[in-house]
This record gives structure tokens, C-alpha cells and sequence, in this order.
């Protein structure tokens, strides 16, 4: 693609950035194949190929963004099924955040934007406050219906119906291996997750223990960022990943590590991303080196010695995060180790699009949101499971609020097989449903 940046705004490193990424792009239009949005919509400027036109006419002309591009760079899930689609390696990523940096920084919303915006930034990424939120949510939700304001309705439907008391395995501390140690790491615990789902974190330490590693919760880690990077917000994005970098490299400079495991796919693209996110800053170096050992937790666990189960005569439908197979290029690890411990694994038509979560996507593009997550619903079931397996809390979310079908993290039923217990999940759709068998 041909760009018409002037010399003097190829000073700034951002700009120099979207440049190079723009000129790699062929407007082939394979990425309108695989892009959720323009399937939904069939609107050119909800393809990444629109998108990516309407931001170099943005930034070339320096002009502040009006309307109609906010919309359709709204739309976008940031999925990234794009760039394992395109032939010519544009890094949609990068582009895509900047124009939304750009944006937040340029462009005034509507006030209930605004508003929306500010209170899911002030409540997602601290689990206190969203624990509080949620038993609101809890509250309100018979009144959903009521609700004028569609992003309103989604944020009271998305409540999941129990609000899990607070794991004290997510506070500050080491976990010894059993057995000889085989690696020292740190587990990321994230923020809402620590509200939504204490089962994941509990369940992967329990795991990773198990197969010889010391765990460590550090100190002063947290959210990730990727809740606020994603809406633009790059100062309350990079304060949040800054403590996270903070904390892990003075376990890497104390007694050391060997990685640092994440349990939640979109948390993992973002950490994988810091050392980009801070080229320019003084974390710069510490940044690179906590992106150099940030792993998935299918990651580690293939470099475990994860036992063979015999066959568990249990049908697990996988679903693909799009941050996972996407953003961090992981497709075969997570069903190759369930496969390994004993479970069937099977795969819906179009594992390569998106649930429709995305983050806050399913509470500020509510409508969009619902048909992805009916479509992909409906695919999974198509392959009657007795369980889907995921590797990222929106996503489990998302699906979960479709489906009678439980809805668990892959790590659980890994621990689940090598000793540890079933996934709540399961027991409690197993009790739901009385006399009507869920497991073979």
C-alpha cells in the first residue's frame, strides 16, 4: 500500500510504526474471509482491509476522527484472525491499538460512551471492585429487561447467576513443588478472573505443583492492561502492565525464573506484547525480558511430564480463543494435552471465528456480540460434548451464558485427570440436572 507520510511525521516512532505496517499491506482481501464482523455485518469498513484504509487516511492527514470511522474501528474485535490470514504479514495488531490511542485521545464521545467506558475501566481490572459490581449485576439482573440502554441489558445478562468467594491461593506467596523441583514460575492471577472463576487459578496451581514446579504469586502483579489498552487508554494500560513488569523482574533478578504462566489467552497476547508496548519507555529492557518468558499455560505444560490417562469416554469439544490461536499462534497444544490425558477432543465448524467476547466487546457491542455467540453455540453443540474446554475467562463467559452444557478451562480437567478434583462446573450442571446424565 502506498502512504504519503510527510518526512516530518516519520519522526514520531508511532507514526513510523502504522507506516511500515501500512506499506505491507497488498488489499488482497483474504482477511475478508476470516473477519467476524464483515461476515456479520457485509460491510466493507468493518473488514480489517476498511479498517485498515479509513486509519491511513486518519493519521496521513492528521485529522481528528469523525463519526463514521470511530464506528467501524468500534466494531472491531481486535480477534486477529486477520493476520493468520494474511499472506503478507501485516500486523493488523499494532495498527489497530494505535488508531484506537489515537482515537481516545482525539475524538469526544457521546456522554454515555464516555461514561460506559470510565466505569468499565474503574471496575474490570480491580477484582474487589468488580466483585461488588457483580453482586449488583446479581441483583439487578431480573430487571435487565427494563434497561433502555442495550450495553446496559448486556452487563446485567453477562452476571453470572454465583459470585465465587475469594481464593486466598491468589494472594501474595510460593507454592514448594511436590517432589524435585523442575522450574520456578510465576502465575499470572490476572483481575476478573479472581472474580468470575477461582476454579482456574486453584485448579493451575495445583497442576503445576504437582508435575515439579514451585509457583510463585508475586508480589504487586495484577491486571495486565489489556481491558484499558484495548479501549485506547494508553496511560492506564501501561501504568497496570508497568507494576506487572515491576513485579516479575525482581523475582527473575531474586531467586529466578523460568517462566512466567498465564492462564487467561487475552492477558497472555498483551504480556507477549510488552516488550513492544514499552520499546520507547525506561522499562524497555525489563519489559522485553518479561515478554521473552511469558508462556500460556498449554506452553508449560508441554515441556511437563503431563502423565497418560486411559480413555476417560468423555467427548470435550474444544473452543479456540481467538487470543490463543491468533494473537500467541497456539492451535494444537491445548487438544494435543487433553488428548494425552484420556479425553476425546472435538472441534466446531469455523473454530477460527470468533465467540464474540473480546474483552468488553460483548458489553459495548452487545448486538454483534449475541449473533457470534449464538453462532458459535450452536456449532459446539452440534458436536453433543459432555464439556467445552477453553483457555480464556471471557470466552468460558461468553459460551457459558449460551449453553446448558458446562463450560471449563482446559487446566481444569488436566488437574482434573492427574489427580486433582472435578471441575465444579461439571458437578454442578451434573446436579442441575437430575436424572439426565451430562458424562458418559
Amino acid at each position: 500500500m502506498k502512504t504519503e507520510f510527510t518526512a516530518k511525521q516519520l519522526e514520531d516512532p508511532k507514526i513510523a510504526r502504522a507506516n511500515e505496517i501500512l506499506r505491507s499491506c497488498v488489499h488482497c482481501g483474504f482477511c475478508t474471509a476470516t473477519c467476524p464482523t464483515y461476515q456479520v455485518l457485509g460491510d466493507e469498513l468493518d473488514s480489517p482491509r476498511g479498517r485498515i484504509y479509513l486509519i491511513k487516511d486518519m493519521l496521513e492527514n492528521d485529522r481528528d476522527p469523525d463519526a463514521k470511522t470511530v464506528k467501524h474501528i468500534d466494531r472491531c474485535l481486535s480477534c486477529l484472525a486477520c493476520m493468520t490470514t494474511c499472506p503478507s504479514g501485516v500486523h493488523y495488531m499494532h495498527l489497530v491499538d494505535q488508531a484506537r490511542e489515537y482515537i481516545e485521545e482525539r475524538y469526544k464521545r457521546p456522554l454515555g460512551d464516555r461514561a460506559l467506558r470510565w466505569i468499565l475501566a474503574r471496575i474490570l481490572p480491580y477484582p474487589t471492585r468488580f466483585r461488588v459490581a457483580l453482586l449488583g449485576a446479581k441483583i439487578g439482573r431480573p430487571f435487565a429487561r427494563l434497561m433502555p440502554d442495550a450495553r446496559l441489558r448486556a452487563m446485567l445478562e453477562m452476571a453470572p447467576k454465583q459470585v465465587p468467594p475469594v481464593s486466598r491461593n491468589d494472594d501474595p506467596q510460593t507454592f514448594a513443588a511436590q517432589g524435585a523441583r523442575k522450574k520456578r514460575v510465576a502465575l499470572m492471577t490476572g483481575c476478573a478472573q479472581k472474580a468470575l472463576n477461582t476454579d482456574i487459578n486453584d485448579a493451575t496451581i495445583r497442576l503445576l505443583t504437582r508435575l515439579g514446579c514451585e509457583v510463585v504469586v508475586a508480589e504487586g502483579a495484577g491486571c495486565c492492561g489489556a481491558l484499558t489498552h484495548h479501549m485506547g487508554k494508553t496511560g492506564e494500560s501501561h501504568a497496570t502492565a508497568a507494576k506487572n513488569i515491576k513485579a516479575w523482574a525482581r523475582e527473575m533478578d531474586g531467586a529466578g525464573l523460568d517462566a512466567i504462566v498465564i492462564n487467561t489467552s487475552g492477558c497472555g497476547t498483551t504480556v507477549k506484547d510488552y516488550g513492544h508496548m514499552f520499546r520507547h519507555e525506561s522499562l524497555a529492557k525489563d519489559a522485553a525480558r518479561v515478554s521473552a518468558i511469558a508462556m500460556d499455560i498449554s506452553e508449560i505444560l508441554m515441556q511437563l511430564d503431563l502423565p497418560e490417562g486411559g480413555d476417560k469416554e468423555m467427548v470435550i469439544a474444544y473452543h479456540a480463543a481467538c487470543s490463543l490461536q491468533h494473537g500467541q499462534k497456539i492451535k494444537t497444544f491445548p487438544k494435543d494435552l487433553l488428548k494425552r490425558a484420556g479425553f476425546s477432543v472435538v472441534e466446531p465448524a469455523d473454530s477460527h471465528l470468533c465467540c464474540g467476547s473480546a474483552g468488553t466487546y460483548n458489553l459495548m457491542q452487545p448486538e454483534i456480540s449475541k449473533q457470534l455467540k449464538t453462532r458459535k453455540v450452536r456449532t459446539l453443540e452440534a458436536k453433543k460434548p459432555d464439556a467445552i474446554a477453553a483457555g480464556n475467562i471471557g470466552c468460558m463467559m461468553q459460551i457459558g451464558s449460551g449453553t446448558g452444557i458446562p463450560v471449563v478451562h482446559t487446566v481444569e480437567l488436566l488437574d482434573w485427570a492427574t489427580g486433582g478434583p472435578k471441575p465444579p462446573a461439571m458437578t454442578r450442571a451434573t446436579q442441575g440436572m437430575v436424572g439426565v446424565p451430562i458424562l458418559r
